[in-house]
């Protein structure tokens, strides 16, 4: 899958993204105001933090919206989310020209009147997931609902929820060969993202079969 590394199991992208795809390209161009890159996030050295499912989101724009943000909007709001470490806004530079490295997804994950944004910030070289983000129309201003940074992850939109993809190591594993991931199922309700389900898959690891030595002399 895009944003994991590895050659685990591969899940397709859901119907509400390839929808949301479609809502990005008829959408029109606006400006967020606030939108600077100023803010260092929670924190400027460490780990990246686990997920964030405050009932208390901080906003991350100013403007009414009045549809959802297309791509390069969504790049802005991720750039001025208080709620984004500063590890992940200095990975959101350009890998080529004005192509971030950015995947945006629509859908309807928080009953809202407009469509909920999901992001997830990825590598440029080799697409590995840094981090995810929902955010959610709120009081006239787009502000964040959920974030995840604890790469590889992946973010999706599935039947009306959220379903987070993280890979897991265990010690001695490669960057590139993580032992497995969990696949962890929210659900919105009374003002926040909660666990609902979650489910471990275990790689495996495929035996390479040695040749036999030749027969003596």
């Amino acid at each position: 899958m895009r944003g994991l590394t590895g050659t685990g199991p591969t899940r397709a992208r859901t119907a509400a993204r390839a929808a949301g795809t479609a809502t990005t390209a008829l959408a029109a161009a606006v400006l967020f105001a606030g939108c600077g890159t100023g803010g260092t996030g929670a924190r400027d050295e460490g780990p990246a933090h686990a997920d964030s499912v405050a009932s208390a989101p901080a906003a991350a724009a100013s403007a009414q919206p009045s549809r959802t943000p297309d791509r390069a909007e969504a790049v802005r709001l991720v750039k001025a989310d208080p709620a984004v470490s500063a590890e992940v806004k200095r990975e959101l530079q350009p890998c080529v020209a004005d192509e971030y490295p950015v995947d945006v997804s629509y859908g309807d994950l928080t009953r809202g009147d407009v469509d909920d944004v999901v992001v997830n910030v990825l590598t440029c070289g080799d697409a590995v997931g840094v981090g995810s983000y929902v955010y959610r129309e709120q009081d006239g201003a787009y502000v964040n609902a959920f974030s995840a940074e604890e790469p590889p992850v992946y973010a999706e939109i599935d039947r009306g929820d959220l379903v987070v993809t993280k890979q897991v190591y265990d010690p001695g594993d490669p960057v590139a060969s993580p032992s497995g991931e969990n696949v962890i199922t929210y659900r919105w309700g009374s003002g926040r993202f909660t666990e609902k389900y979650r489910t471990h898959n275990d790689y495996g690891q495929v035996a390479v079969a040695e040749p036999s030595p030749g027969p003596a002399g």
